[in-house]
């Protein structure tokens, strides 16, 4: 039963982490569009600041914390491919969220430089590790 509980509360973190994941640069899209110091861009960057601390950085933590949980009620998943795979796409998923706060920031000091499409094509990369990580832990290619 502990592990069900586990295994719920880590897709709950995931579920979160992945809303913010998708959500953070789109709001980069849309505050590019937008002069720096204007209200509009004040109100963008206290979204995302909200955003990344209240519900990114726990999700995160979360999620780690409960797929550690599972690792360590099924030891033997750590001879299994596919969660060698798995955990190195969440590495690149973690490092996804560490180059967004660190774009959120440049935001908040009205520093960035990039264009929207820079951020349209970053919004992706969180999708298409998530279809790999998915793709990992339900079909188990290996």
């Amino acid at each position: 039963m502990l592990y069900e509980w586990i295994k719920a509360l880590h897709v709950i973190s995931i579920i979160a982490w992945m809303a913010g994941l998708l959500y953070l640069p789109r709001l980069f899209v849309y505050h590019c569009e937008v002069a720096a110091g204007s209200d509009t861009s004040e109100r963008f960057k206290v979204m995302e600041r909200r955003l990344l601390r209240a519900i990114m950085n726990p999700a995160m933590i979360a999620a780690y914390v409960f797929g550690i949980g599972m690792i360590v009620l099924t030891p033997e998943w750590m001879k299994q491919g596919w969660l060698h795979a798995k955990l190195l796409f969440v590495l690149l998923l973690t490092a996804s969220h560490m180059m967004m706060a660190k774009w959120r920031r440049e935001f908040a000091e009205d520093r960035n430089t990039r264009p929207q499409r820079f951020y349209r094509i970053a919004n992706e990369v969180p999708t298409l590790l998530m279809i790999g990580i998915v793709i990992f832990v339900i079909v188990k290619p290996f």
